[in-house]
């Protein structure tokens, strides 16, 4: 079973991910904040992360470019999510694998999770 890890600060959205991905056969860990992310990531290996672009007072587009420069990680694939970001953050150093914006349609999420899956096979 595939794992995924998804950070964000919105309790509820996470519910919602967490549910969502579960039915869909999915291994999912949740956490609600980006300071636990290294040690979380160093526990549970997950597969793919999704990434809240406003974690607080965290950025995940620094959290995503400090995953993408170590060793390490820089081969999870990382889904960002924003409700006030655009996809222009692609095209950054250090860029996430996908983005999403929210609110997030079901199926584009499922599908992004997937295709990223497949490709870091």
């Amino acid at each position: 079973m595939r794992r995924i890890l998804a950070v964000d600060d919105d309790k509820d959205i996470l519910e919602i991910i967490k549910y969502i991905l579960e039915d869909s056969g999915y291994e999912v860990d949740t956490l609600t904040e980006g300071k636990a992310l290294f040690d979380r990531i160093k526990q549970h290996e997950p597969d793919l992360i999704l990434l809240d672009i406003m974690l607080g007072n965290l950025d995940g587009r620094e959290l995503c470019k400090a995953l993408k420069n170590q060793q390490e990680t820089k081969n999870i694939p990382v889904i960002l999510i924003s409700a006030s970001h655009n996809p222009g953050v692609l095209t950054q150093a250090g860029s996430p694998d996908d983005f999403i914006a929210k609110p997030f349609d079901i199926d584009a999420l499922l599908n992004s999770i997937s295709r990223q899956l497949k490709s870091a096979a």
